[in-house]
């Protein structure tokens, strides 16, 4: 019986889905150490990759090592022992070969376990950076090895992988598992990416050839020197690009699948946007009006539009998309505006409902604050077509909630939504037509993190901010200098300015954060600004209490407004000029760069404080120097992205949408626009993947994604 390339890849899956305990040396203790690393699978241990090598083919003598560098090194040990006394103790070695000599030095640790670990005489391996101390070279907290008598065969390699710490098993012990691990799924590897996308890679076809050298090179290199980084750079990318490819075929294969369902075909007549533009006292921005028209050739096609709108704070998203809702409507459909929180649709409402002045749009709100009678009589207008624009929260994707033509939805915030939630409002859509989705979006984000978390989305950036609006100045002040931020504010506020006070969510935690709100604006109201009207917002507020407290800092009659992040976003009070951040260091990067925006948006200068608390670490220092010296969210977000890492940033867990095993979406953007050109290539070829060449393909696609993308194609 012929093997085919679908009975060659349920043999991997079956060797990927081994347990470790299948392996020599991993009893039941041993393989919950693994567990705890969350290891638990041949699949999990071949995409443990290390994170260093040891290249024993470059190993210098002690007398070359040169200051600065990270290098491994060999010799005997001479000494090691403890000097100093009570919390000025420090561990110190001898590390000596033929030809010179090497401090090595250790300020904390288990000294008691190292002298154990290390005996003097013996013979060590090691990794660390070479420093001068006192005219020696020395290396603080190397790592280090015994080489000793039972150093086994295989561990003469030219190149040793170096894995991060599983505890309780040491280096060699996790090598020689790993090493079953690599060969048992090297032999039962087999290609996911076909012959004519793998051309289209860009790499040495020989990188292709054998899909098990791949596990090989990348956790045990068969060559050091010059060529260790050519071979692990080459097999990585082999691996990135497998993974890449796969992600962006089901994605490809979503959005076909949407534009085979049908779609609405808008026919506008631009009666309601002229009408809306011509009533502004200011123009769109170019930028606007290139991504309008973007919009409006998707709504004139019958397939349904899916479109990511990203734009920095402040730069008219909003505007753009009341203008794409008009467009629907004008047509005798409606459209929804959903939004994460209660007050980012409120304000949404209420500024849209000033800029629809005068014009025949029925608009209205529903979240979870409305009432049962009101809503029991939106919902019935809604059903029979009288809103034109309905507004809300999740409320709206409620199992009750119908439409009579439903034609455009707007999600705002996108990231703060998972993918089913987007898909459960156009689902709301009649006839078997899904309306056109437009997804909005304030954070910005990498072209390549777009394709990761979007790719089923075409992108539209709007990257001009309207005129008028002048950078936020913004300061890192420590706990001294708070006096001076209080008295700048009540010079603002002199002024006939107002001010935001931002407070940190300490924990998870209804009552914390209840607490934390009201405790810091009892303190402003009675100890800072006595004299001054001291509003609370917050997020377990009731909605009518959430709606006053709003209206009374829009109107003015709050001057200063102390809040929680539930300001975060869509929060548009232009005569506010100064933003207050409590324990700054607490936030994200994009998050603050959002809770900035909240100010300058009313043509006067105006500032953000960072007040940093007590205990910041040198990286939270750095972090927030970047909000100092840049108002560019492009740059902020990629400094956020490299400290959070982008499933937490973008909300991809909750989405869906795992994290690469290998691949890391900001390091390797080049290789995903590469990925999608492959995908999109194959999928021009053989849409359905129904080629036997393909099949291996589908299956992957299917076996991996279709649940958490809804694929909405045949096969």
């Amino acid at each position: 019986m012929t093997i085919t390339g679908l009975d060659r890849y349920r043999q991997m899956v079956s060797v990927m889905d081994t347990p470790l305990t299948a392996l020599k040396g991993v009893g039941p203790k041993v393989f919950a150490r693994f567990e705890k690393k969350g290891l638990r699978t041949i699949g999990d241990a071949l995409a443990f990759l290390p994170y260093r090598y040891e290249d024993r083919t470059t190993i210098k003598n002690l007398n070359e090592l040169l200051p600065g560098e990270a290098t491994t090194f060999m010799g005997k040990l001479k000494r090691l022992e403890v000097r100093g006394y009570r919390k000025r103790r420090v561990l110190e070695g001898l590390l000596v070969d033929e030809r010179g000599a090497l401090s090595l030095k250790w300020f904390r640790g288990n000294f008691d376990w190292l002298l154990k670990k290390y005996p003097v005489g013996e013979e060590l391996i090691g990794y660390g950076t070479v420093g001068v101390f006192a005219g020696r070279k020395e290396v603080v907290h190397p790592e280090l090895e015994l080489v000793g008598e039972d150093y086994s065969a295989s561990e003469s390699d030219p190149v040793t992988p170096v894995y991060s710490e599983v505890e309780g098993v040491h280096q060699r012990q996790l090598r020689r598992i790993m090493r079953q691990a690599v060969e048992s799924g090297a032999r039962a590897r087999v290609p996911l990416v076909p012959q004519e996308a793998q051309a289209l890679s860009g790499l040495d076809p020989r990188w292709w050839e054998d899909p098990g050298r791949i596990w090989r090179e990348l956790h045990f290199p068969s060559k050091g020197g010059e060529d260790l980084t050519k071979i692990v750079t080459g097999c990585r990318h082999v691996a990135v690009l497998e993974e890449f490819f796969l992600l962006q075929i089901a994605l490809l294969l979503k959005k076909s699948g949407d534009e085979a369902v049908g779609g609405v075909k808008h026919s506008p007549t631009y009666k309601l946007v002229k009408a809306l533009l011509s009533s502004l006292s200011y123009e769109l921005t170019d930028a606007q009006r290139r991504v309008l028209g973007e919009i409006c050739a998707d709504m004139e096609r019958p397939s349904p539009m899916h479109r990511l709108l990203q734009g920095d704070v402040g730069s008219g998203k909003t505007l753009v998309a009341l203008n794409s809702a008009l467009l629907a409507i004008e047509g005798g459909y409606q459209a929804a505006l959903m939004a994460p929180t209660e007050v980012l649709a409120e304000q949404h409402f209420k500024n849209i409902s000033q800029l629809l002045t005068g014009l025949p749009v029925n608009v209205r709100l529903l979240t979870g604050s409305t009432t049962a009678v009101e809503r029991e009589s939106l919902l019935g207008e809604l059903s029979t077509g009288a809103i034109d624009l309905i507004i809300g929260t999740h409320a709206l994707i409620v199992e009750d909630v119908s439409f009579r033509r439903l034609g455009l939805i707007v999600v705002d915030e996108q990231h703060r939504f998972g993918v089913m939630q987007r898909v459960a409002l156009a689902e709301k859509g009649r006839d078997g037509a899904l309306p056109d989705t437009l997804v909005m979006t304030a954070t910005p984000m990498h072209r390549s993190i777009a394709m990761t978390v979007y790719g089923d989305l075409d992108l539209s950036v709007i990257d001009e901010m309207p005129p008028g609006r002048r950078p936020v100045s913004t300061k890192i002040v420590k706990e001294r200098g708070r006096g001076e931020v209080f008295q700048f504010v009540r010079q603002e506020v002199s002024k006939g300015r107002q001010a935001y006070v931002v407070c940190p969510l300490v924990e998870e935690s209804e009552k914390v954060e209840l607490k934390a709100a009201v405790e810091t604006a009892n303190h402003f109201s009675s100890e800072i600004f006595p004299d001054l009207s001291v509003g609370l917002l917050h997020g377990r507020m009731r909605g009518s209490d959430k709606a006053e407290a709003l209206e009374a800092f829009s109107s003015g009659k709050t001057q200063v407004l102390v809040s929680t992040t539930v300001i975060e976003v869509g929060i548009d009070v232009p005569n506010a000029t100064v933003m207050l951040v409590e324990h700054a260091e607490r936030f994200g990067l994009s998050q603050l760069h959002q809770l900035r925006g909240r100010v300058g948006r009313g043509g006067n200068e105006s500032w953000c404080f960072l007040l940093a608390g007590g205990s910041v670490s040198e990286d939270g220092w750095q972090r927030l120097r970047v909000m100092e010296e840049t108002n560019d969210g492009f740059r902020i977000s990629e400094e956020d992205l490299r400290i959070r890492g982008p499933g937490d940033m973008l909300g991809t867990r909750q989405s869906g949408l795992p994290d690469f095993q290998i691949g890391n979406i900001l390091r390797d953007g080049p290789l995903l626009e590469v990925a999608r050109g492959m995908a999109q290539a194959v999928l021009k070829a053989d849409p359905p993947l129904s080629s036997p060449d393909h099949s291996v393909v589908k299956r992957v696609v299917e076996a991996r994604w279709s649940s958490k993308l809804s694929l909405l194609y045949s096969g």
